[in-house]
């Protein structure tokens, strides 16, 4: 997986093969990656399944230690739920830098809905789902077509940021990655908490809304 992760971060998925994997680390042959994920597909599946469960777990320790002190967080406070967590591993290990090198993107540049996207994959555990909640409560002027636009953009804004940010020399490290970090935060805050425009709202109400399923869940990766 390990392996893996390095070699998409140094060329793409796209120009990765199994035996390339296989290879770097340190296998004889493309039966062992075989028998534990079946296919190419499943070792992805299987690094992304891993590395969300880690920002999982490092963000439902950030979001209980912020509800022990306030049951109703700030829009800001809870902006920084959604980056923090993700930047703090990246900033303490290489490996999953790589993960961010090699993956961070793919919401981005996804055809579908972020927010949808994030919500098949378990819309990022428990505390996901906990701040999506506290997110939409924090932004009742948004209606659920506006949230849910809001929030894919806003996600793909976290998920380019945090890809550029992976490729930087000195990556996730140093005074301007702090920097980088809450101008991100701000940039969120912004975005979500922009009352909607007359032209806007003028727009919506003519428009033609499709139904999409409803659920706040957050999840960056």
């Amino acid at each position: 997986m390990r392996a893996a992760e390095r070699l998409i971060a140094e060329g793409g998925v796209e120009n990765v093969s199994i035996r390339q994997i296989v290879a770097a680390a340190g296998q004889k042959n493309e039966s062992a990656l075989q028998y534990h994920f079946r296919n190419l597909t499943g070792l992805l599946d299987a690094i992304q399944a891993e590395r969300s469960e880690q920002v999982q777990a490092k963000r439902a320790a950030s979001l209980a230690a912020m509800l022990a002190k306030t049951p109703e967080p700030s829009l800001r406070q809870l902006c920084t739920l959604m980056v923090e967590p993700t930047f703090r591993i990246a900033r303490a290990s290489v490996e999953f830098r790589r993960y961010v090198t090699a993956f961070g993107h793919q919401l981005a540049i996804s055809e579908s809905s972020p927010l949808q996207a994030v919500s098949r994959k378990g819309g990022g555990g428990l505390s996901g789902e906990q701040i999506g909640n506290l997110l939409r409560k924090a932004l009742p002027h948004l209606d659920e077509e506006a949230y849910r636009q809001r929030m894919d953009a806003a996600i793909m804004l976290c998920a380019a940021s945090m890809h550029r940010q992976s490729r930087r020399k000195n990556a996730f490290r140093g005074p301007q990655s702090e920097l980088f970090l809450h101008n991100l935060i701000d940039a969120l805050v912004g975005l979500l908490g922009a009352p909607i425009s007359p032209e806007t709202q003028a727009l919506n109400n003519k428009s033609c809304r499709v139904p999409q399923p409803r659920g706040p869940r957050f999840a960056l990766f």
